[in-house]
């Protein structure tokens, strides 16, 4: 069954924490949808199971559609968006390290950095936890590594750069106010007019997130009903006696009652 996948948008690189500045530019000539998932392809080359395959490939796509467009500037809200949805994605994945190279393998299909995600995604989240709604809001008004970002980010958003939002950009701000605990609707209020983001469209894209999710959820429990009612026959066929025994093990048991 088909599940729906995320719009996202992202660029990475190196940086020393300040604002990472990568735009693409008119003369880059962009690989193809299909190079991107060869490239893909080429970096993990275990098959993976079509619950997760499905999801990745299309959301593989919308990406490489976001990340070469003319527009397109990696942020730390977005790295962090989608840090988040892909670990709950692949949370219960059988293999922890193959979920990691799985990772590693996708971002590195679009020309980024994977160390990068990760590292920005920490970053973001061990800040939101020292913050509250107050805080998380009045950015503007301190100093810091996370806050630049955040200031960067609304100026861009303002129209005075590149800036492209995506719905990993709204997972990646409700995740701050999860990590404050300041969940309340007037603090994403504030955060988006503080931001320059439109909250209506991050209003809707949450909804659509956590639709996706949902599904994720029971397609995962169908999945594990049916992995436990597959090995459930197996053991079943296993523990049956094949014909030729049973005839034999009948014969003996009528010997010794005989004798």
């Amino acid at each position: 069954r088909r599940v729906d996948a995320v719009v996202l948008s992202a660029r990475s690189r190196r940086g020393s924490g300040s604002v990472v500045r990568c735009v693409a530019t008119a003369s880059d000539v962009p690989p193809t949808v299909g190079e991107t998932k060869l490239n893909f392809l080429k970096s993990y080359k275990r098959p993976i199971p079509s619950i997760y395959s499905t999801v990745l490939q299309e959301l593989l796509v919308q990406q490489h559609l976001m990340r070469y467009k003319r527009t397109y500037q990696y942020d730390a809200v977005f790295a962090l968006g989608f840090v988040t949805v892909y670990d709950q994605l692949m949370e219960g994945y059988p293999s922890i390290e193959d979920r990691d190279s799985i990772f590693k393998a996708y971002i590195t299909a679009l020309n980024e950095d994977p160390n990068q995600y990760r590292a920005d995604a920490l970053k973001m989240e061990g800040w939101a936890r020292s913050q509250n709604g107050s805080s998380l809001v009045d950015f503007s008004s301190r100093d810091g590594e996370i806050e630049s970002i955040l200031k960067d980010i609304s100026e861009r958003a303002k129209g005075k750069g590149n800036f492209s939002y995506s719905r990993f950009f709204a997972v990646g701000l409700f995740r701050l106010l999860e990590l404050a605990n300041a969940t309340e609707p007037t603090v994403l209020d504030k955060l988006c007019a503080a931001l320059n983001i439109n909250k209506r469209s991050v209003d809707r894209d949450l909804d659509v997130y956590r639709n996706i999710l949902s599904k994720l959820v029971q397609a995962k429990e169908l999945l594990k009903e049916y992995v436990d009612r597959e090995k459930k026959k197996r053991e079943e066929r296993s523990e049956t006696p094949k014909p030729n025994e049973a005839v034999t093990k009948f014969d003996g048991n009528l010997y010794s009652i005989r004798h």
